[in-house]
């Protein structure tokens, strides 16, 4: 009979649910859906409950006996993590919502809740390419980009919980509008949606690409995996757009650097898998802006973990809820 801690992963695309050993080094059922955030937070929220309690009951079925001490929760922010509530969530139309409560009340069981990103990050610390270190930093990127920093070891909150929202850092003060109603910020430029939207821009205004032809004619179609998909293949727009993703990237890396002096920065979400063909002009483009001394200290990593924001969202319950 093991202790399981129930790891929950809230984004804007998809929310997954995973059982995790209490101490990190087991998921033994993981599930995921399509977060449908149109339908509004009730329905994602009840939607998560019916995934959450398949879970519970896949586990107890693997091993008889299980005792779940509890969730953690990652959810879009800025959220006050004392009250549980998520204050608003640009990419998911959540204005403060009682999240930690609804869920504990539909689990039956004591809830802590973090930025997804917070999660992601904490959980590639925990068990994954930055585990072992004492300072890190790390960016998730999909519907939009996230971030979280963890100093001595523990995760930065800041004063009011809002530390580590780095996908709106500034990177052009007239540059394109976000989400959040601001200008210019670094998920504008770098986020799933983002990479997918320049790639048609360039498409619109003549760009020769076989990126149409992967999905049909339909550029409507087209996302993030499919620019990388077709950079891997040699595709010149492509190509192209996942460098320009890199240099915006890593204008934003390399601020962080400068003022953290991490050792570690993981990039964590589909970008990942672009490769060499992300990671190598980012890391040139992070030793052009930063300082030499803290450019020698760090290491940019794409993830290790599939699933970072379950095991970091177990680790958050592990932290604070016990």
């Amino acid at each position: 009979m093991a202790a399981w801690i129930l790891g929950i992963d809230i984004g804007g695309t998809n929310f997954s649910v995973g059982s995790v050993s209490d101490h990190g080094e087991r998921m033994l059922v993981i599930r995921s859906a399509p977060t449908l955030a149109a339908g509004g937070a009730d329905d994602v929220l009840g939607r998560i409950l019916a995934l959450a309690r398949e879970v519970m009951a896949e586990t107890a079925r693997l091993d008889p006996g299980a005792t779940f001490l509890g969730a953690g929760a990652g959810a879009p922010g800025p959220l006050d993590t004392e009250s549980g509530i998520v204050l608003l969530t640009p990419n998911l139309g959540w204005v403060s919502f009682p999240l930690r409560d609804r869920l504990a009340d539909g689990l039956g069981l004591p809830v802590v809740i973090d930025n997804d990103a917070n999660c992601a990050v904490l959980g590639e610390w925990w068990c994954g390419a930055a585990r072992g270190t004492r300072h890190a930093i790390g960016f998730t990127i999909g519907t939009g980009i996230g971030g979280g920093i963890i100093i001595d070891g523990r995760l930065y909150h800041g004063a009011s919980g809002c530390a580590g929202e780095i996908g709106h850092t500034t990177i052009d003060s007239n540059g394109r509008r976000c989400a959040c109603g601001n200008y210019g910020c670094l998920e504008a430029y770098a986020s799933g949606p983002a990479i997918a939207r320049r790639a048609v821009e360039a498409l619109e205004a003549g760009a020769e690409s076989g990126l149409a032809a992967m999905v049909g004619g339909d550029v409507g179609a087209i996302t993030a995996q499919t620019v990388y998909d077709a950079a891997q293949a040699g595709d010149p727009l492509a190509g192209e757009v996942v460098h320009d993703t890199a240099h915006f990237l890593g204008a934003g890396v390399a601020n962080l650097v400068n003022i953290f002096n991490p050792e570690v920065v993981v990039v964590c979400g589909g970008v990942r898998k672009a490769g060499d063909l992300l990671f190598l002009p980012l890391r040139r483009e992070v030793a052009r802006r930063a300082f030499k001394p803290a450019v020698a200290a760090v290491r940019i990593l794409p993830s290790e973990l599939d699933t970072p924001g379950v095991q970091g969202a177990a680790r958050v319950f592990l932290e604070r809820g016990t």
